[in-house]
């Protein structure tokens, strides 16, 4: 039986540790500016999935991702002493997307908003192609009969 809330619960007390120890523990000069986003764990608590972001280009990431590779055991270790709980869950580290895909949601909302301002000072002068009015209207017509 999976116990959601005991999952979220160690989810984010592994997401803690982890980046305690990143920034206190672990010495690789491999390591970049890293920041742990996200952790979270299936439900029968066996495997944890810790999501990072790296400050810098495609080769510190490179780089974070093979420290991050190489300290796995001893970040395991850390866990699962200050966890405190029978079988500690295995780490896997995977690169969070979010700032890309923020970067890549703020153009397409600069770019429509490029789009918006055109098309309104395109729509400021702007003039019917024919009368302002195209509809006959009943009581005009009788008007134009009577004249």
């Amino acid at each position: 039986m999976v116990d959601t809330a005991r999952a979220l619960k160690l989810a984010g007390t592994i997401k803690r540790i982890v980046a305690s120890a990143l920034e206190n523990d672990i010495k690789d000069p491999r390591l970049g500016f890293v920041t742990v986003t996200d952790a979270r764990v299936t439900g029968d608590l066996q495997q944890a999935s810790v999501f990072y972001t790296v400050f810098g280009d495609d080769e510190q990431r490179e780089s974070t991702a093979a420290a991050l590779a190489s300290a796995k055991g001893r970040l395991r270790s850390l866990v699962g002493s200050q966890l405190g709980i029978r079988l500690t869950p295995t780490l896997d580290f995977y690169l969070d997307a979010v700032p890309e895909t923020a970067a890549s949601l703020n153009k397409s909302l600069e770019d429509a908003r490029l789009r918006d301002e055109e098309l309104s000072r395109m729509r400021d002068g702007a003039k019917y192609a024919g009368d302002e009015d195209p509809y006959k209207h009943p009581d005009a017509e009788s008007d134009d009969e009577d004249a």
